[in-house]
């Protein structure tokens, strides 16, 4: 018969980091075998997003600009067909949401008026703020044809042209935030000088 080993705190801490070691091996397995899986699929709903946003194409053109307002990025896809320029998607962002960081693509053509929009990531409450989702309701359409210049990108309730998800208000003035973060940096890039 084996002797049990002294439960003393050497042998239980040596045991705790045997276990850590294990599941954090375990863990960089998996993360390493699904990291292709996970960013293609992200490519994948990225290609579909600028899709829905813009006409047709056939190129498109990748560059990134600094909003005034903001700590990021927003990534511009001017899309062509045939050399010409058919539409710009805006892959923008807001803080303001209410569980935290939205991210939506906005698509305008070449006069600047919204085609349309696409939800690409936010964690929003089910049943509330996840409304802005095409795919949970059509709240977003209201977007579409709509030109900012004179349409404006907030809600009702502050005065704009925006109806707003009911009992979600916060979603969707975030969103708006979103979409006017994209108009402005759209408008400081000149909008279409490619025309």
């Amino acid at each position: 018969m084996s002797k049990k080993p002294e439960s003393t705190f050497i042998n239980m801490v040596l045991r705790l980091f045997i276990v850590v070691g294990v599941a954090g091996a375990v863990l960089g397995v998996v993360y390493v075998q699904t990291f292709d899986v996970i960013a293609a699929a992200k490519k994948k709903k990225l290609e579909e997003a600028i899709g829905k946003v813009v006409p047709a194409f056939d190129t498109l053109n990748v560059y990134t600009r600094m909003p005034d307002t903001g700590k990021d990025s927003l990534v511009f896809y001017e899309a062509y067909n045939n050399n010409k320029l058919v539409g710009t998607a805006i892959k923008t962002y807001t803080e303001k949401g209410f569980s935290g960081v939205i991210r939506i693509m906005v698509g305008f053509d070449t006069t600047g008026v919204i085609i349309n929009t696409a939800v690409l990531e936010h964690k929003e409450t089910p049943g509330l703020g996840d409304k802005m989702d095409i795919s949970k309701s059509k709240w977003c359409t209201q977007f579409n044809g709509k030109n900012p210049e004179t349409y404006k990108l907030t809600v009702t309730k502050d005065g704009g042209d925006v109806d707003a998800i009911t009992a979600a208000t916060i979603s969707s003035r975030a969103f708006c935030d979103a979409a006017d973060r994209a108009y402005k940096t759209y408008k400081e890039e000149g909008g279409n000088t490619n025309e």
